[in-house]
């Protein structure tokens, strides 16, 4: 992937400076107005739907996503765009199932609720065996994105990661939430425009979609194939379902950090429309890389190549920096919300229980570095070692507390039956089945059970009675059915005390009150927003477009010219309406 560095050009320097200068205002613009612990870990419940929903689309993916899924599209066809369609379902179990209780918890942190349901030590547990996986999964995003700019600008991947991960943890650091929903809107837009340059470029010089559809294999354009069947893509929705309802904490308070169980809905609609059109517009590219690149040896590069074969100076800039925010939003969020736990679920919980708000606020930023530059020192020693095998690894290991760490939070949340005796033995036992699981996949040769399962060790994958799973699917399997089984039978054999029993019926009369219903809703309901984030958004916009139209019409020519400047008009539009909006809306109601 050499090729791309040698196409960087002084406008595409220029477009990614400005990107990252725009960054830094924004969240410099964002630091006067955060006052509480709430304003900086959950925008003191007033980030508006549509921003929180562009917002957890955005943190949903990363740079990776633009390694992945496009190589998937390449050689087997559209169903690189169905393993992204699995959000779909995952998000209306997410949103309309768990959203709008994760927002009537009225909790700081995503991990807070735990021992007002159940009790202080799986508060804990949960605590201190999330934070460490967030930060070392954090470091894997740092890796694979310091790669990603080392390739492109020849700077050395240590360097890089330092550089992405000082960047993301100033802004971060200044802004609190409000800076990250708002950068990610700004990065949706650049996105945005990214992928509306490199669209109809691929497609024009593919010679059209009738020549696509007419000379890709057949089946090529099949929801699934042989490599990824039904009974691999179904499991993984129910992953991700898990997943963006209780462990994914950044997606979570995207739930939170609004005003009522109404602005959840609207959140879960807009992430829900996106992940319906965002896919194909996204990799549909990679289906007419077909035809441009016919012969590539690693499908991963059909992205970075058709970028340095199609777009002109400039134009390759603005993808670099639309694929590099894709992973700057979810490290964002990242920072946020694992700084949120430690200063909420730690410090404020164990150390300084009645700390006042200032230094609370304060102790999240700290959090929020110290968060960073762990994750920075674990990236750079991926860098020093064998990556490849150490990220396999790790990938894995994340899959072990999956199951159990999302039974328990969700049951707690949906039913009064069970105690935290059940949560914690359920946890513990599904994760003692994940950690035998990871050992037979890291070094256990192939053999057979008599009931009739075999493990495939070449292949990472179990034949059950002749159906083949792979081994994350079968683990995430195993491990959520052993928690809620081990949960279900420690219920039933010990029974609920009475404190318990009041303490469960204190927690649901929580979440059956509607947001208004209690004291602490009506500074939210009644109170005033600082300042509009539709002036910001739009005035960003207009800059990005003012910037794109400068770059664009000075360096480029042809097709690629009206091409960019028809998107610089769009994002000029944009921002203008954004600008009407500010004007019209009152601060204190941030919905259109």
């Amino acid at each position: 992937m050499n090729f791309v560095s040698k196409s960087l050009s002084l406008p595409d320097w220029i477009l990614i400076v400005f990107y990252f200068t725009l960054m830094l205002g924004v969240s410099l613009y964002s630091y006067r107005y955060i006052q509480q612990l709430k304003d900086y870990f959950k925008g003191g419940n007033r980030i508006p739907w549509w921003l929180s929903g562009v917002s957890f689309w955005m943190t949903s993916f990363s740079v990776a996503a633009f390694v992945f899924y496009p190589s998937l599209c390449y050689k087997y066809g559209w169903v690189g765009i169905t393993l992204l369609w699995v959000a779909v379902p995952a998000t209306i179990y997410s949103a309309y199932i768990f959203g709008w209780r994760w927002r009537r918890l009225r909790v700081n942190s995503p991990v807070e609720f735990i021992e007002e349901r159940y009790n202080g030590t799986l508060r804990q547990i949960l605590v201190w065996q999330g934070v460490p996986v967030k930060i070392v999964d954090d470091s894997l995003k740092l890796f694979a994105t310091g790669k990603f700019v080392s390739i492109i600008t020849n700077i050395p991947i240590t360097y890089s990661i330092a550089l992405v991960c000082g960047i993301i943890m100033l802004c971060t650091f200044l802004g609190g939430l409000w800076a990250v929903t708002i950068t990610d809107f700004i990065q949706f837009i650049v996105l945005g425009a990214g992928l509306l340059v490199i669209l109809p470029l691929s497609i024009y010089h593919a010679g059209g979609i009738t020549k696509i559809f007419e000379n890709t294999p057949e089946g090529f354009f099949r929801l699934t194939n042989d490599e990824f069947p039904w009974s691999y893509v179904i499991p993984l929705i129910i992953l991700y379902a898990f997943s963006w309802s209780s462990i994914n904490w950044s997606l979570i308070q995207r739930y939170y950090c609004v005003r009522d169980e109404k602005e959840v809905q609207k959140v879960g609609l807009t992430v829900i429309l996106l992940y319906i059109i965002g896919p194909p517009i996204m990799f549909f590219p990679a289906f007419a890389g077909k035809l441009i690149v016919p012969e590539l040896n690693d499908a991963g590069d059909i992205y970075p190549i058709l970028c340095s074969k199609l777009l002109p100076a400039g134009m390759l800039g603005l993808l670099i920096s639309a694929m590099f925010s894709a992973t700057m939003s979810t490290l964002s969020s990242d920072f946020n919300v694992c700084a949120s736990v430690i200063t909420q679920d730690i410090y404020k919980r164990l150390l300084r229980n009645n700390a006042p708000e200032k230094e609370l606020v304060w102790i999240g930023r700290i959090s929020t570095l110290l968060v960073g530059i762990l994750a920075l020192g674990i990236g750079v020693l991926l860098s020093r070692g064998k990556a490849e095998n150490m990220f396999r690894v790790m990938v894995t290991l994340f899959g072990v507390a999956t199951g159990p760490v999302a039974v328990p939070m969700m049951l707690g949340m949906v039913s009064r039956r069970y105690t935290g005796r059940s949560a914690i033995i359920g946890f513990c036992l599904g994760t003692l089945v994940g950690l035998f699981l990871l050992y037979i996949q890291l070094g256990v040769s192939s053999f057979t059970l008599p009931i009739g399962i075999t493990w495939i060790a070449d292949k990472k994958e179990w034949l059950l009675w002749g159906l083949n799973v792979k081994m994350e699917i079968f683990m995430f399997l195993a491990t959520t059915i052993i928690t809620y089984i081990f949960m279900e039978i420690v219920t039933l054999l010990s029974p609920m005390s009475i404190i318990e029993r009041n303490k469960i019926g204190n927690f649901f009369e929580k979440i059956e009150n509607p947001i208004g219903n209690l004291e602490e809703d009506k500074e939210v309901l009644q109170g005033k927003v600082h300042f509009s984030p539709y002036n910001i958004v739009g005035t960003c916009g207009i800059l990005i477009a003012i910037a794109l139209f400068l770059v664009i019409f000075f360096s480029t020519h042809g097709i690629e010219r009206y091409i960019g400047l028809a998107v610089s008009a769009l994002s000029l539009i944009g921002g203008l309406l954004f600008i009407y909006f500010g004007a019209i809306v009152k601060p204190y109601d941030n919905n259109p």
